[in-house]
């Protein structure tokens, strides 16, 4: 599984675009990926700030993530155009009837598949060997171009979660 998030982005966007991601709660089926793709193409062709069309970008990233960026290099993105985007996931929840909104369920790569595990359970994912400190985690909190590059996919012991995990002594 190539999980190089540069393969999906537009290389013509600036570094400090502004990145949100959201996270379903399911893998999306084939022909729910065929409708969302059109969905996001409609989003992006009408979005707008004060009037100013937003230079922006949205794609399905690995059958889960929706990823919309925008690069604030050209029109800074205001509070009604942000609003616009949330409705769109708002949208994509309900025909879908997935969640997009849960930051509780973290994402990982376990035996070269996505797999989800509430953040209630990752000790136990630790003390039973299903994760490990190197096991690759989908830090969904990046918020610009550059950070999803660098510090969407790191191995558990680079994140946030390190701090959360008691390591026991052998």
């Amino acid at each position: 599984m190539n999980l190089d998030p540069a393969q999906y982005l537009p290389a013509d966007f600036h570094p400090s675009s502004r990145v949100w991601i959201y996270q379903s709660s399911r893998l999306f089926l084939m022909s729910e990926a065929l409708e969302i793709e059109p969905m996001l193409e409609a989003f992006l062709a009408s979005w707008n700030t004060h009037g100013t069309p937003v230079k922006g970008f949205a794609n399905l990233l690995y059958g889960q993530f929706i990823v919309i960026m925008a690069d604030e290099t050209h029109a800074g993105v205001s509070g009604c155009s942000t609003d616009s985007s949330v409705r769109l996931i708002k949208q994509i929840e309900e025909k879908f009837k997935v969640d997009m909104f849960n930051r509780q369920n973290l994402a990982f790569v376990v035996k070269d598949k996505i797999q989800l595990l509430p953040l209630a359970q990752i000790q136990y994912g630790f003390d039973n060997g299903f994760l490990t400190p190197e096991t690759t985690y989908f830090n969904n909190l990046v918020a610009t171009k550059a950070e999803m590059l660098d510090k969407w996919l790191v191995p558990i012991k680079e994140s946030w979660l390190n701090a959360r995990i008691k390591q026991s002594v052998s």
